[in-house]
């Protein structure tokens, strides 16, 4: 076993290395998948050199925002088969993850130091990859003919600067959230209670995984008017760029209508007060656990842009949180993408320069699962270049493959000459072909709403699995 280990690392240190910048959820998966195929990988983080707005460690694949990986159901979620999917494919964000879960429903949340020690100890253990940090500063050297840049929402100005230069884009740029954390031994019980909506179990959970606080009709709107007159961060140098429609501040979303928030992160569906089972609350704010020991819960879709006095006033005007004690509070950062199906091949090659490719959240795409998978991708195609091999798309029919080609081609560009149509997007049924969907169950009873949306999307995740199945039989 020694002598077979020395000669594939004599053979891989005979292969000229791919480089990635980028230590995050997208660089560190596509690290990995590159070293699987044993050849040598340069990763760059410039954290702690260079420290960003949002990063709190070193390590790498910190998650910034929430723990949650989303839904982990494959056969009625899209993001449930893109997990699916991606641990198929051993991804090592994908084990990290299911190694370090946390109760949450339905859902797949992670302890979040747990969850990025477990790559950081991956990647630094791997003999074939080298982590080199500090800032690339502008473009990768010509030298470097086979690069990654994973670099994620929180590009370095140098390099997005220079991305631009080579792009002829005018704006790589949206704004983020960041929603509060808060330690759980300071949330008062004699009002919150612990549930999931509609008691679903989910990976390593009970049903009752989320802790609620409510709120009656008048609470709600003077919760929701102190969120309109609180007083909030402006980036004025930013002014223009717009929000990630998935990721609002909670003070946007209130803009948008009084009811707006009831029938978004707060809606009170699914959950019965056991302080007052008979009375239906008007609001709900929900926390999930953000660590291994359930010590901190994190404000679900709380994202927020309000400055940190008053997110501690009016936070704790939710009953249950008079007197809560935040761990962190919310924030607001700026995100960089790329117009990626302008600029971007099918195997995310930048056009104006092959040598170049992008992965993660920089290409387009949002959401923690998302970005690791087009890492993943990127990584695959990188390591056919590197060995001079036919690249292997990803069937579109699978959740990888819809959100490639999503990235890199299928948006609907605008008519007029405003400003390009693609914006960043999670991954989702409407990126799928259509397909066939049953119209009647086994009895033979039509199917009718819920059951025919069912229907279908158990339809998309039933033919993405096979396909996906039969892809990988044709890789061996």
């Amino acid at each position: 076993m020694f002598r077979l280990h020395a000669r594939i690392m004599v053979r891989a240190m005979s292969i000229k290395p791919i480089h990635i910048i980028g230590g995050g959820l997208a660089g560190s998966e596509a690290a990995w998948q590159i070293s699987r195929k044993n050849i040598p990988v340069i990763l760059h983080e410039m954290r702690p050199v260079r420290k960003t707005a949002a990063h709190q460690t070193d390590a790498l694949a910190e998650l910034v925002c929430s723990n949650s990986f989303r839904s982990d159901d494959a056969k009625a979620n899209a993001v449930g088969l893109l997990h699916a999917e991606m641990r198929k494919l051993n991804s090592l964000i994908m084990a990290s993850a299911d190694r370090n879960q946390v109760p949450a429903g339905g859902a797949l949340a992670v302890d979040r130091d747990g969850f990025a020690s477990a790559v950081t100890e991956a990647i630094s253990k791997e003999p074939l990859i080298t982590i080199e940090r500090g800032e690339v500063n502008g473009l990768p050297p010509k030298e470097w003919d086979n690069v990654i840049i994973a670099t994620g929402p929180l590009t370095s100005s140098a390099l997005a600067e220079a991305i631009l230069s080579i792009t002829g884009e005018k704006q790589l740029s949206f704004f983020d959230a960041i929603a509060p954390i808060i330690h759980k031994e300071t949330i008062d019980f004699n009002f919150a209670w612990y549930q999931s909506r509609y008691d679903k179990v989910g990976p390593g959970g009970t049903g009752a995984d989320y802790i609620n606080c409510p709120l009656d009709k008048d609470q709600y709107f003077a919760f929701v008017d102190a969120l309109l007159q609180g007083e909030k961060t402006e980036f004025k140098e930013f002014e223009g760029v717009p929000y990630f429609d998935g990721c609002l501040p909670i003070e946007v979303m209130a803009m948008r209508g009084a009811e707006t928030l009831r029938h978004g992160p707060m809606k009170p569906v699914g959950l019965t007060n056991p302080h007052n089972p008979t009375v239906k609350p008007y609001g709900i704010v929900q926390l999930r656990q953000d660590n291994a020991l359930g010590t901190l819960y994190n404000m679900v879709g709380f994202q927020t842009k309000l400055k940190y006095a008053e997110q501690v006033r009016i936070f704790r005007t939710i009953p249950g949180l008079a007197n809560a004690d935040f761990a962190r509070l919310g924030g607001l950062h700026r995100n960089t993408y790329l117009n990626s199906p302008n600029l971007l091949d099918p195997t995310l090659k930048l056009k104006a320069e092959p040598r170049l490719r992008f992965a993660g959240q920089i290409t387009g795409c949002e959401g923690y699962v998302e970005s690791a998978a087009i890492g993943l991708a990127a990584g695959r195609f990188a390591t056919a270049d590197r060995l001079s091999l036919e690249h292997s798309i990803f069937p579109s029919t699978t959740a990888l493959g819809a959100l490639i080609n999503h990235i890199t081609g299928g948006h609907i560009e605008t008519i007029d000459a405003g400003p390009p149509s693609f914006q960043p997007m999670n991954i989702n049924f409407g990126l799928f072909p259509p397909i066939a969907a049953p119209t009647k169950d086994e009895t033979g009873k039509r199917l009718r709403g819920t059951e025919k949306s069912i229907a279908r999307k158990h339809a998309l995740t039933a033919r993405a699995a096979a396909d996906i199945d039969l892809w990988m039989s044709s890789l061996t």
